[in-house]
């Protein structure tokens, strides 16, 4: 059973869930950070969808070297119900609706699966197209011959 939202200093939001209601002392804490790593994690594995979209800030920091798993994942949590926003980058080509369509399933059994919590909602904002760099490239040989 969930009991309360609260809010964490460096994670953002929590859930709170007693584990055992008979004992009042026993909690487990689970982060919103923990929540997006979870779904950045299931996000990789989705064919069609080439990455996240963190903006600039993220930008800079995958260019330094360091990958965000929580990159363009917002979580907020209300009591026992999480809701999830991601930004992606899809692949050229695919079907947007089925990538993000199974993109959304995954993130939603994984969460659940992994904390007890129920998944209200998720929203999708499609913010990109990855184009491949030999279509980019032929494009531009195309434009020299012509």
């Amino acid at each position: 059973m969930v009991e309360e939202k609260m809010n964490g200093t460096a994670g953002g939001e929590e859930a709170v869930i007693k584990a055992d209601p008979l004992k009042e002392g026993d909690s487990i804490r689970i982060s919103s950070e923990v929540i997006a790593v979870i779904a950045g994690i299931v996000s990789g594995d989705i064919p069609g969808i080439a990455g996240m979209s963190g903006g600039v800030v993220g930008g800079i920091a995958e260019k330094l070297g360091r990958r965000d798993l929580t990159k363009g994942i917002k979580v907020r949590i209300n009591e026992e119900r999480v809701s999830i926003d991601l930004n992606v980058i899809v692949d050229y080509g695919v079907s947007i609706v089925d990538a993000t369509g199974k993109l959304k399933k995954e993130v939603r059994n994984n969460v659940e699966k992994s904390t007890g919590l129920k998944v209200e909602a998720i929203n999708i904002n499609v913010l990109g197209i990855e184009i491949p760099k030999e279509e980019v490239e032929g494009k531009a040989e195309e434009k020299k011959e012509e």
